[in-house]
C-alpha cells in the first residue's frame, strides 16, 4: 500500500503544484493574495493550509521567474517549520529564500529574510553571534530605506537577544530607542517592550518598576491573539517573583506559563499531525527528483570535464614539449653564463668593499682637514681682530683687510666641503622653526649689501603680502639656499640689479607653496653650461674676469631643495642675465607657531661677572680666546693640557670651563670625564674646531654641558656661557 501511495503521489503531485491560472496580471494579483492568506493561516496555527498555499504561489512565481515572490513564499514555508520547531528546515528555507531575494532590488523581504534568520539563531539555536550578525545586515537594510517602523522591530529583537544573552549594557541602548519610539510599535510588540523592561529594571534590582512593566505586558498579552509573546511575558514575570522572594506567585504564574505553553503544543502537534504525511511524501518525491537531477549534473559534469581534460592534456604537452625544448636550450646558454657571472660577482663584492672602504675614508679625511683647516684660520682670523682692536689706527689697511678677507674665504671653502660631506652622508635633518620669510630676506639682502657695493649693484626684494607672516620649517637651510643664490647672482652681476622675490602659488590644508625666484642682469650662462653648473667644483664664464668662489654653492643648494622635497629651475642667456627658481612648502600652523616661539630660548645674559677657564694646547689659540674673554671684563685662566686643568679645578673655583677637545696625551672627552667622576659641577663647553655634529653624541656622554664650533663668534661666545651657566646655577639651587 506505501508504495501505491508512492505512485500515486508521484503522478499526482505536479498536476497538484500546476496552477490553475493563467499566467497574466489578474493571476499575480490572485497569487499575491494567495501568498497574504498563507501569512494569514501561518498567525492562525493552521500551519497545513499555509504550506499548501504557499507551495502553490511558489510555483507560479518560479514559471514567471518572479524572484520576489520566490524570497517571500520561501519565507512563509521557513517561518511554518520554525513554528513548527523544525529548525534546520526553517534555517534552510531562510537561506534559500535569501538566495533569491539577493537576486532583486526589493530590501523588504530582504529584512525579513535577515531578521528571521537572527530570530532562529538567537531564540532557537542560542547561537548569538550569528543571530546579532544577520539582525545588523536586517538593520542595515531598515535603514537604509529610513522605514522605522522595520528599524524598531529589528532594535527590539537586538534588545531582547543582548539581554537573553546576559549582555545588558549592549541591550540598553536599543531598549532606549525602542522606549522612545513607541508610535511605531503594535500590541504584540508592546507585550515583548513591557516584558523587556521588566528584565531590565529587575537586572538593575528596581522591582518597583520592574513589576510595574511585566504586570503592563501581561495585561496586554492576554487579550492578544499572539500567545507565544504573552508565554514568554508570563515566564519572565515568574522568574522575577523568584528572584524577588514572592514564590508563592511565582508558582502561580510558573503554571499559568505551563497551561499557556501547554495550549500553544497542542494547537502546533494538532496542526504538525494533519501535514506529517504530506511532509514525508513531499520530502520522498524531492528526494527522488534532486537523485536524478544530480545523476544528471554529475554525467554532465563529467562530460565536461573529460573533455576539458583532454584539451587540457594536448595542450599541457605541448607546452611540456616546448619546455624542454626551451629548457635544452638554455641549459647551454647558462652553463656558459655562469661562469662569468660568478667571476662578476666576485668583482663586485670586491669593488663594493673597496668603495666603502674609500667613503670612509673620505668621511675620516674631511673631518680631519676640516679641523685641521679651522685650528689655523681661528688664530688667523683671531690675531687679525685683535691687530685691529689694539692698533685703531690699521682699522683701515688693505693688507689686514686682504688677510681677513682671505682667511674668511678659506673658511667659507672648509664650510662648503664640510656642507657637501654631510648632505652626502645623510647626515642632515630638516629641523622646524617658525620664522618670517620677508624678515629673513631683509637680513640676507643687509649681510649682503657690501658685496652689491662692489660690483655697483641694488638688491630688491618683492614680497606677495599674501603669504602668512608666520611660518613653519627649516630657516637656516632656506636662509642658506637664498644666500648662495644671491651672493652668486651679485659675482656675475656689475652696475645692474639682483631681484629677491617671493610668491604664494598654492595651499593645500597647512601647506603653503612659495615659489622664488632669483633674478639678475648679469654676464649670463651659456647653454651648454647650464647642466654644469650644479656638479661640484664647476665654474663657468671665466673669461675677462676672476670671479672668486669654491664652485661649490649651487651643488649646495641644488642638494638642499632636495631635502625640501623641491627642485631649481633656470632660465638665462648671455648678456642678459639669469634667473633662478624653486618652489617650497611651508606649514603654517598658528598653535604649533605659538609652541615654537613660547620654546625659543632667549638672551640670558645677565652682565655677571664670571670667573674663566680655558684650556687648549695650541698656545696661538689659547692667547686669542683669553684676549676674546678679558675683553668682555671677565676672569680667565688658562690650562694647556687636560692635567693642569684637573690640578687647577682642584684647588680654585671657576663659573665655566672652555675645552678644547683635540689635546695631546689627555684629550677633551678624557679630562672633562674625570672633572666628572670627582663630582665637579662646574659648566664646561666644548671649545673645538671638529665639527658640532661629529662631537655632540660623544660629549653629551662625556658630561659638556654645550658645544661650541671655531672659529667662533664672540657675541654667540657669550651668549653661550650666560645661558650654560644660569642654567646650571638653576638646577643646583
Amino acid at each position: 500500500m506505501y508504495w501505491i501511495r508512492i505512485v500515486f503521489l508521484l503522478l499526482t503531485l505536479p498536476l497538484l503544484s500546476q496552477p490553475t491560472i493563467e499566467k497574466n496580471q489578474a493571476s499575480k494579483k490572485e497569487m499575491l493574495l494567495l501568498s497574504k492568506q498563507a501569512s494569514q493561516y501561518l498567525r492562525d496555527y493552521k500551519y497545513d493550509s499555509s504550506l499548501t498555499k504557499a507551495r502553490l504561489v511558489l510555483h507560479y512565481a518560479f514559471n514567471i521567474n518572479d524572484y520576489v515572490l520566490v524570497a517571500k513564499s520561501y519565507n512563509t514555508i521557513a517561518e511554518n517549520y520554525e513554528e513548527l520547531n523544525e529548525i534546520k528546515k526553517a534555517i534552510f528555507y531562510y537561506k534559500k529564500g535569501l538566495i533569491y531575494a539577493t537576486k532583486t532590488a526589493n530590501d523588504t523581504i530582504k529584512y525579513w529574510l535577515y531578521n528571521n534568520l537572527g530570530n532562529v539563531y538567537c531564540f532557537e539555536k542560542k547561537e548569538f553571534d550569528k543571530g546579532i550578525f544577520y539582525y545588523q545586515k536586517s538593520l542595515g537594510l531598515s535603514e537604509k530605506k529610513a522605514d522605522l517602523k522595520q528599524v524598531y522591530r529589528t532594535k527590539l529583537n537586538l534588545a531582547w537577544a543582548y539581554f537573553d544573552n546576559n549582555e545588558f549594557q549592549k541591550g540598553k541602548t536599543y531598549l532606549n530607542f525602542v522606549n522612545k519610539n513607541q508610535e511605531f510599535d503594535n500590541q504584540p510588540n508592546l507585550v515583548i517592550l513591557n516584558m523587556l523592561n521588566g528584565i531590565y529594571y529587575n537586572y538593575l534590582s528596581d522591582f518597583k518598576k520592574a513589576e510595574s512593566c511585566f504586570l503592563k505586558a501581561l495585561a496586554l498579552g492576554k487579550s492578544a491573539s499572539n500567545k507565544s509573546d504573552y508565554s514568554c511575558a508570563i515566564e519572565e514575570y515568574s522568574q522575577f517573583l523568584f528572584k524577588k522572594g514572592d514564590y508563592k506567585n511565582a508558582y502561580t504564574n510558573l503554571n499559568l506559563y505551563h497551561k499557556v505553553k501547554h495550549e500553544i503544543d497542542d494547537a502546533v502537534k494538532l496542526n504538525k499531525a494533519n501535514i506529517a504525511g504530506i511532509n514525508i511524501e513531499i520530502d520522498e518525491y524531492k528526494r527522488k527528483i534532486d537523485e536524478i537531477e544530480s545523476e544528471n549534473d554529475f554525467q554532465s559534469q563529467v562530460l565536461v570535464k573529460t573533455k576539458t581534460i583532454s584539451v587540457l592534456l594536448i595542450i599541457s604537452l605541448i607546452i611540456l614539449l616546448l619546455l624542454i625544448y626551451s629548457l635544452y636550450r638554455n641549459y647551454n646558454f647558462k652553463k656558459a653564463i655562469n661562469f662569468e657571472l660568478v667571476n662578476k660577482n666576485q668583482e663586485l663584492v670586491l669593488a663594493k668593499e673597496k668603495a666603502e672602504v674609500a667613503s670612509k675614508l673620505k668621511s675620516q679625511f674631511v673631518s680631519t682637514i676640516t679641523h685641521e683647516l679651522r685650528t689655523p684660520l681661528y688664530g688667523v682670523i683671531g690675531i687679525t681682530n685683535m691687530i685691529v682692536d689694539e692698533h685703531k689706527e690699521l682699522t683701515d689697511s688693505p693688507h689686514l683687510k686682504s688677510l681677513k678677507f682671505s682667511a674668511k674665504y678659506l673658511l667659507a671653502l672648509v664650510n662648503d666641503v664640510l656642507q657637501i660631506n654631510k648632505i652626502e652622508e645623510n647626515r642632515i635633518v630638516l629641523e622646524k622653526m617658525t620664522f618670517n620669510v620677508g624678515d629673513e630676506i631683509d637680513l640676507i639682502q643687509n649681510s649682503l649689501s657690501f658685496l652689491a657695493k662692489k660690483h655697483n649693484n641694488t638688491i630688491d626684494v618683492i614680497i606677495d603680502p599674501n603669504i602668512p607672516e608666520y611660518l613653519i620649517g627649516d630657516k637656516l637651510r632656506f636662509s642658506q639656499i637664498i644666500i648662495n643664490l644671491v651672493s652668486n647672482a651679485l659675482k656675475f652681476t656689475h652696475d645692474g640689479e639682483v631681484t629677491i622675490q617671493a610668491d604664494l602659488v598654492d595651499v593645500k590644508d597647512k601647506l603653503y607653496f612659495i615659489e622664488f625666484s632669483i633674478k639678475d642682469t648679469g654676464v649670463g650662462i651659456a647653454e651648454e653650461n647650464q647642466d654644469k653648473i650644479f656638479e661640484k667644483f664647476v665654474q663657468v664664464s671665466r673669461k675677462e674676469i676672476d670671479y672668486q668662489g669654491t664652485g661649490l654653492g649651487l651643488s649646495i643648494v641644488k642638494q638642499l631643495l632636495q631635502l625640501f622635497n623641491s627642485a631649481i629651475y633656470l632660465k638665462s642667456e648671455l648678456g642678459k642675465g639669469t634667473t633662478f627658481n624653486f618652489t617650497i612648502a611651508f606649514e603654517n600652523d598658528i598653535v604649533k607657531t605659538n609652541s615654537l616661539i613660547n620654546n625659543i630660548k632667549v638672551d640670558m645674559s645677565s652682565g655677571q661677572f664670571f670667573k674663566i677657564l680655558v684650556v687648549d694646547d695650541n698656545t696661538i689659540n689659547l692667547l686669542i680666546t683669553r684676549k676674546t674673554i678679558e675683553k668682555f671684563n671677565y676672569k680667565c685662566s688658562t690650562a694647556t693640557s687636560g692635567k693642569e686643568a684637573l690640578e687647577m679645578l682642584d684647588s680654585e673655583t671657576f663659573d665655566v670651563v672652555l675645552m678644547d677637545i683635540n689635546m695631546p696625551g689627555m684629550n677633551g672627552f678624557e679630562t672633562t670625564r674625570l672633572i666628572r667622576e670627582r663630582e665637579i659641577k662646574t659648566a664646561i663647553i666644548a671649545l673645538t674646531a671638529f665639527d658640532k655634529e661629529e662631537v655632540t653624541e660623544e660629549a653629551i656622554s662625556a658630561g659638556f654641558d654645550d658645544i661650541i664650533s671655531k672659529p667662533f663668534d664672540s657675541k654667540q661666545l657669550f651668549k653661550t656661557i650666560n645661558e650654560v651657566v644660569l642654567l646650571k646655577e638653576s638646577v643646583l639651587m
